[in-house]
């Protein structure tokens, strides 16, 4: 188990989510899941993602792929999308969360994209890519900045000479995307008292259904899903300034820290106190890492 990792109790799974000083902008996570399943969520960045053994079936909003070893996931921000194990023996693999700015870096350097930076593709079969991406994770754990800085852009590169493209500038919404858009805004400002779905339907002029189908259209979830996912994300911010647990928990509106824990550990993939406390480690040798 790799040093600093967090063993779950079933099935041999361990997982470790951290940051690394040597690349700013960029977490990491290796783990091996058996029966751990990611629900609907986004992140606000990328998901640079290889297995290394067994099998991920990853759910995105076109249908559900199956993750073998040798392959490289690539979901852009904002885009929904579920996980579980696609084999009784459950999958391992190492996930690369870059900032949307550290891809953008990246793609002004190498590529003639303009605009908003993102992947055509959600899975493409490319081991070399995929070994860059453990390579990454090997060297950060043994504190090489250089070597996981440089192991980063070169999977990060390959990936958007290959499958890189601009995606497409917003336009004017509709009128069902635009009430979705301030029924989250709603939400995201009143994240500790949020309304009923009828009470932000009335607020918005329209009926509870009409608002359901317009907000799963526009995110990809329901607004009770969303509202779990934004206060999970809120919770990661504090948690990374040092706020304790419990206090991130009543400040994103969860009831109490094991409300907290509960959908931390689903979205996140470790627990908020093990994810707290690699924030506040300084790596600087390796330690025994799983293979």
């Amino acid at each position: 188990m790799a040093r600093g990792s967090t063993p779950t109790g079933r099935d041999g799974e361990w997982a470790r989510h951290w940051s690394y000083a040597g690349v700013p902008g960029l977490d990491l996570l290796r783990a091996r899941y058996v029966r751990h399943t990611f629900p609907r969520h986004s992140h606000e960045g990328f998901v640079l993602a290889a297995v290394r053994r067994g099998i991920e079936d990853l759910r995105m909003p076109d249908g559900t792929v199956s993750v073998l070893p040798g392959s490289v996931v690539m979901i852009n921000p904002e885009v929904p999308h579920s996980a579980h194990a696609g084999v009784p023996e459950g999958w391992s693999y190492g996930t690369l969360y870059p900032s949307r700015e550290l891809v953008a870096d990246v793609a002004a350097e190498i590529t003639t994209l303009r605009g908003t930076v993102g992947f055509a593709e959600t899975i493409v079969h490319d081991p070399d890519t995929a070994r860059l991406v453990h390579e990454v994770h090997l060297a950060a754990e043994a504190g090489n900045a250089l070597a996981a800085d440089t192991a980063f852009r070169l999977a990060i590169a390959r990936m958007l000479r290959r499958h890189g493209r601009s995606l497409p500038a917003r336009g004017p919404l509709p009128a069902a995307a635009r009430t979705a858009a301030l029924a989250r805004e709603i939400l995201a400002d009143r994240m500790t008292d949020p309304p009923s779905l009828e009470r932000l339907a009335h607020e918005l002029g329209t009926s509870p259904f009409a608002l359901l189908r317009a907000f799963k259209a526009a995110y990809g979830m329901p607004p009770h899903t969303w509202l779990t996912n934004a206060r999970v994300r809120r919770a990661q911010h504090l948690l990374n300034t040092g706020t304790a647990p419990a206090d991130a928990a009543v400040m994103v509106g969860f009831t109490d820290q094991p409300h907290l824990n509960r959908h931390f550990t689903r979205i996140v993939g470790v627990p908020p106190g093990a994810y707290r406390r690699e924030r506040a480690r300084t790596y600087k040798t390796a330690g025994t890492v799983p293979s």
